[in-house]
């Protein structure tokens, strides 16, 4: 849990935490003897401040980074839905609906003509279909549609780090 509110502002990071961060999201699973090194810390002191930084929330949690193309989840639909209801109720109805769809990987409500924008990684067009007929199933939306990723350009993980108040 973290040390601050959501109201407060983050504790401030100085240039040492954001090369440890920095260097995290790349790999996470480098020992903490070499990440020491790269900081200017020894490594006591580099993992009190890894410690730190997750206490304080900046690192969510530490996961590896699948080949989704091996794992025959190669083709990526981005599905923009507009609803003509925009209740409490129907935001909690579309939660649960969604969260347990394990093709969708990411779920954005969206500010005009979209009400939301959904990624989500499945194998064909067939794959799609099936995921396609289950949200219609459970949900009332106006319109639904859906673009498929003709190329990934870029994709990351990384947050940027720049924009850190100093």
């Amino acid at each position: 849990m973290s040390n601050f509110s959501k109201q407060d502002r983050a504790p401030k990071l100085d240039q040492i935490d954001r090369r440890i961060l920095a260097r995290l999201q790349r790999d996470a699973t480098q020992p903490v003897g070499e990440l020491a090194e790269q900081v200017g810390l020894s490594m006591t002191p580099c993992w009190r401040r890894i410690q730190r930084l997750e206490q304080d929330g900046f690192i969510k949690k530490r996961i590896a980074i699948l080949d989704r193309r091996l794992l025959n989840a190669k083709v990526t639909v981005f599905v923009a839905i507009k609803t003509r209801e925009h209740s409490m109720e129907w935001i909690e109805r579309f939660h649960q609906a969604t969260r347990d769809m394990s093709e969708v990987v990411d779920i954005y409500r969206m500010s005009g003509e979209v009400d939301y924008l959904i990624r989500a990684f499945v194998p064909d067009i067939e794959a799609y279909d099936v995921l396609y007929k289950k949200i219609i199933a459970k949900l009332p939306v106006a319109d639904i549609t859906s673009m498929f990723a003709m190329e990934e350009i870029k994709s990351t993980s990384e947050v940027p780090l720049e924009f850190l108040a100093d």
